[in-house]
């Protein structure tokens, strides 16, 4: 099997925690609007087309949460991997789960957290070629809220991957329907 001409990074934020007393911050889980907006964040990544090959999910239970809720809207089995290194990663930490990726994987999700993803995401993209990246783009500079979505167009191997190097092509926020 050949690798794909240009990879697709997906960085999905975790949806809204919750902050219980006396939880430490690793195993916060999701509030209530976090469980309805992360099937949001599923439904769309299967309507926008973006069935990823593998995710590398933070070990945190509110990221762990969010991929299970999302995963379920997918209609498709997704290999996962659970990886300590993402929780509180910088950017460069980031990429480094990035580059160890097999270049088989065409479309690669990252579960994680801010500020790194969105700085990852900030970092990665060029310039905005088209009006509607450029929208994106404007839309993830301004904010990277919870359950935010980033599909970058990445030519090259993982292991290229460095700022500057990719290229926005869309940005989605996900909302579920209160009850």
């Amino acid at each position: 099997m050949s690798a794909p001409s240009t990879a697709r990074l997906v960085l999905l934020r975790h949806a809204k925690s919750a902050w219980p007393d006396g939880v430490a911050d690793h195993e916060r889980p999701l509030g209530p609007r976090g469980l309805r907006d992360a099937p949001a964040a599923g439904r769309w990544l299967r309507d926008a087309g973006c069935l990823p090959a593998l995710v590398i999910c933070s070990t945190a239970r509110r990221t762990r949460e969010t991929w299970a809720l999302a995963a379920a809207q997918l209609g498709a089995e997704v290999p996962v991997r659970f990886d300590e290194r993402m929780y509180a990663a910088e950017p460069e930490e980031l990429l480094e789960v990035v580059a160890e990726v097999p270049q088989e994987v065409g479309t690669l999700l990252l579960v994680g957290h801010n500020p790194g993803l969105e700085e990852l995401a900030v970092g990665l993209a060029r310039d905005a070629a088209g009006t509607a990246e450029a929208g994106a783009m404007a839309r993830l500079s301004e904010k990277f809220p919870t359950s935010a979505i980033a599909v970058l167009a990445c030519p090259g191997t993982w292991r290229e991957l460095a700022p500057g190097s990719a290229r926005l092509t869309d940005f989605a926020v996900p909302r579920g329907a209160a009850r």
